[in-house]
């Protein structure tokens, strides 16, 4: 496959961490296919330029809040203008443009978030009153769950630019996914992974995504070195129920899914917009085939009021 395609075009945002990310894939893809060479191609999104749409502006959105950070990478694949593109798997709304598929999941990092504090504090450690910063609605809504009585400050910025508001003391501490700390290569000494069925991460978090056209078998098998099964066998559950609930327009999803001896065990959470609690549920998949099934089963559960 690497002499038929000695060069192939890598579509991914400019971000600090999506270049981490892309980067990992591209030495990935070349170590496991000897003369091939990742050549790689940013895209500025809608997202890098505005920012995250309001929830009214996401509902009247194709593909919800979540096409603001991949409409334009998905429209370079349709146009051919790159071969396949890299994209933290938990900004991929549910529903993916017609004519492109997720060749492969490379494994998955650390899907946790992680609870970063000024000195000397840690979660159990978190008291009414203390200021927690956030730039998520997930984050938020189970943060006040689980530790009632404290503030949720809204968060916005690169992660040197978080680390630097909390050294200032704008707030007592601060929650981000694990991943991103470990692909940008930060050791923050403080930061601590919260337990994933307490604190349970968006749908996807600490996967990757590599995205390509259904028409490029080619570029599918290249790609395919990569894929991880277990990875891609929790991820597609916790998309499924993503799609289930009808995520994506703002609304605050969770699900985190395990394989085990007995099958897939999945914890998930869902609020409808402007709620202020939502539901957990859980279950396990026994049968892979009845996948979609379980899973609007579950988002059922979960949006019963």
């Amino acid at each position: 496959m690497a002499q038929k395609t000695a060069r192939v075009r890598m579509g991914t945002r400019g971000s600090a961490l999506a270049r981490a990310q892309s980067s990992l894939v591209a030495r990935a893809l070349e170590a496991a296919h000897p003369g091939l060479t990742v050549e790689t191609v940013v895209v500025v999104t809608s997202g890098d330029l505005f920012g995250a749409p309001s929830v009214e502006e996401a509902k009247a959105l194709p593909q919800g809040a979540k096409g603001y950070w991949v409409k334009e990478i998905e429209q370079s694949l349709l146009d051919r203008a790159i071969d396949f593109a890299v994209h933290s798997a938990k900004d991929l709304p549910a529903v993916l443009h017609p004519g492109l598929a997720i060749a492969a999941y490379p494994e998955r990092e650390d899907p946790r978030d992680a609870l970063v504090a000024r000195d000397g504090l840690d979660w159990n450690g978190l008291a009414p009153g203390a200021r927690v910063a956030t730039s998520s609605l997930r984050r938020g809504l189970l943060l006040r769950e689980l530790k009632p009585g404290v503030e949720v400050v809204p968060l916005r910025g690169n992660v040197d630019t978080r680390l630097a508001k909390l050294a200032s003391g704008e707030f007592d501490a601060m929650i981000l996914a694990a991943a991103g700390l470990k692909r940008l290569g930060l050791a923050v000494e403080r930061a601590r992974p919260l337990d994933a069925r307490e604190m349970i991460p968006a749908p996807a978090q600490g996967a990757l995504a590599l995205e390509a056209r259904g028409d490029r078998a080619d570029v599918a098998r290249l790609l395919g070195a990569l894929d991880h099964g277990p990875t891609r066998a929790c991820v597609e559950l916790e998309r499924a129920f993503l799609a289930a609930v009808g995520g994506g327009c703002g609304s605050p999803v969770a699900a985190h899914a395990r394989l085990g001896d007995g099958g897939l065990s999945l914890n998930a959470f869902f609020a409808r917009d402007g709620e202020a609690a939502g539901r957990r549920v859980e279950g396990l998949l026994t049968n892979p085939a009845s996948r979609d099934a379980f899973a609007a089963e579950l988002a059922a559960r979960a949006a019963a009021r």
